[in-house]
């Protein structure tokens, strides 16, 4: 079960390609940036310049290592920014992902431009994914996306885990270091990418899985407003469940006792305790073997300790509100995200059939177990009526999966969203596999192919799945297939429409009532209705009932030496 919940974003990555020099003439760039010269190096493959591994901050290590970020170092000698596989601290990953390295001072960048001297182009700021608790920048290459057009587009590393996220309210761990991450790196995107011929106000942030959860959480955030411009959360939500925690205390106490802690009433002793645990303690477990979206350690409702406040309130009462800037929004899904839970089937189908409130997501609340009970079966005959979690109903099961987890928080998101004035919302569902292609973890069970998990993502970045970072022996259909995407997804990044006036690609309005239209995106892009109305009302009323708020820490006691 582990390994599965480790996956939630995993099956995204693709082994960091480790550059080399290319020998050329005209093979390296070098750019001035605020904190000294940056030698780039032109990739073999595309011919793209790429620069890895900037720092664009400095993580605090030891007793601080909860802390916002430091400002980055400086040098006088350009610094060869090749690939070294920096990635911030995490839990064990059960795949490959290439050479990486574990390090607490993990912030980095890297920029990827195309082979030309033109100057304000398009910047694309991508916010990796892995369930916030692993994964690195350079999961995903940008590479092939820039050489088909002109952009630029930046890969950054945050804080993970609980090194990013552990939130007590006090001075040693304020919470929400992995979005002062984030907040670092966007400022250092407006003081540095002019430099690499970017447009420093036409800038989109991007995201897949738990990275679209960060992307639609940072523009409702005040801390983050004129930092970027446009938005594409691809497959994940703010309002899910799993992106901020609704009682970060208590998670933190789970934690502690979990590693044999138990003074787990007195904050400061807690403090202590994570501020003094060794490296290998706080990777040692994780919560990601969950069965009702809870994370562990995510963002959290956060307190003013000195340094600012970054999420004042939780992501629903802001939509509500309408006191956020409202951006351009290119948002959507696969349309068969739940394949992603296809890898524990046997595990999960016993669960469900045994208990299945327990997979009742975790930002619902009741009254009592007997209400709690009652809405876990409605939701289940919702799915399967009256047969069992099994073979036969595997497809429910995906759809259930798909949305709790991903769908219906990105449904009601576009809903508020919508209805506090932003007109410019283009949604879509995401239904390409390739030809003879069985999506990820449903082979061997049908022959039905659906998109997987962030199956659009895969379009944009380079190759096809992990490990294929090479695009020269795809089909034909997923070739056009990423000219297409790469199109629309440029379109939208230049000027805020992916289908603008004058294109050849079929008309795509902005998303009115009722989540119409959509556009399709299958073998054929067709505009589409309301967007999958029958399940999506469903869960509006669940969460309409019994949704659950956030809250933040409460307020520490004075210290004994305050007294």
């Amino acid at each position: 079960m582990d390994c599965q919940c480790l996956l939630v974003c995993v099956i995204i990555l693709y082994a960091a390609y480790v550059e080399g020099e290319s020998g050329s003439r005209g093979g390296s760039r070098l750019v001035q940036t605020a904190q000294g010269p940056v030698r780039g190096r032109k990739d073999p493959l595309t011919g793209v310049f790429a620069f890895y591994d900037i720092p664009y901050a400095k993580a605090p290590i030891g007793s601080e290592k909860f802390k916002a970020p430091l400002p980055p170092p400086t040098w006088h000698e350009p610094l060869d920014a090749v690939n070294r596989g920096i990635v911030c601290p995490q839990v064990a990953v059960p795949i490959d992902m290439g050479e990486i390295h574990q390090q607490e001072d993990c912030l980095v960048a890297s920029v990827f431009t195309p082979d030309i001297d033109k100057t304000d182009l398009p910047v694309v700021v991508v916010v990796h994914g892995g369930g916030f608790q692993i994964g690195f920048g350079n999961m995903l290459l940008p590479r092939y996306y820039v050489k088909s057009h002109d952009l630029i587009v930046v890969t950054f590393n945050y804080r993970l885990g609980i090194h990013g996220f552990l939130c007590l309210g006090t001075e040693m761990a304020p919470g929400n270091a992995g979005l002062r991450d984030q907040l670092a790196v966007l400022k250092w995107v407006q003081k540095n990418i002019r430099s690499f011929g970017g447009d420093p106000d036409n800038v989109t942030i991007s995201g897949a899985s738990a990275g679209s959860m960060f992307v639609d959480l940072l523009q409702l955030l005040p801390a983050f407003q004129g930092l970027f411009h446009k938005i594409i959360p691809e497959s994940g939500s703010s309002l899910s469940g799993t992106t901020v925690m609704i009682d970060p205390i208590e998670t933190a106490k789970t934690f502690a006792q979990d590693l044999n802690f138990n003074k787990v009433d007195d904050v400061y002793a807690l403090e202590e305790f994570y501020t003094t645990a060794t490296f290998e303690q706080l990777l040692s477990r994780s919560f990601m073997n969950r069965t009702d979206q809870n994370f562990g350690f995510t963002p959290c409702l956060d307190r003013d300790v000195g340094n600012g406040v970054i999420v004042p309130d939780s992501p629903l009462n802001i939509m509500k509100s309408g006191k956020y800037n409202k951006l351009p929004v290119l948002v959507g899904f696969a349309n068969m995200e739940g394949i992603l839970y296809m890898s524990t089937f046997e595990i999960f189908r016993d669960m469900m059939n045994k208990k299945f409130s327990d997979f009742v997501p975790y930002d619902l609340q009741f009254e009592n177990l007997d209400e709690k009970e009652k809405v876990a079966q409605h939701i289940k005959e919702f799915y399967f009526g009256e047969k069992p979690v099994d073979y036969d109903t595997m497809y429910q099961y995906i759809d259930f999966f798909s949305d709790v987890t991903f769908v219906s928080p990105t449904a009601r998101s576009m809903k508020l969203q919508l209805a506090a004035g932003n007109k410019d919302i283009y949604l879509y569902e995401y239904s390409f596999v390739d030809t003879g292609g069985t999506p990820l973890y449903l082979k061997n069970y049908t022959t039905t192919a659906g998109a997987t998990h962030c199956a659009q993502t895969f379009a944009i970045f380079d190759g096809k799945f992990i490990n294929s970072p090479e695009e020269d022996d795809l089909s034909p259909e997923f070739k056009r297939m990423k000219k297409v995407m790469r199109q629309m997804w440029f379109n939208f990044s230049s000027s805020g429409n992916p289908v603008p006036e004058g294109s050849s690609l079929p008309r795509w309005p902005a998303m009115g009532a009722d989540l119409s239209p959509h556009m399709s995106l299958g073998r054929s892009l067709e505009l589409r209705g309301p967007l999958l109305p029958r399940r999506m009302r469903f869960w509006e009323d669940i969460y309409a009932r019994h949704h659950r708020s956030p809250v933040p820490p409460s307020a520490p006691p004075p210290r004994r030496t305050e007294l």
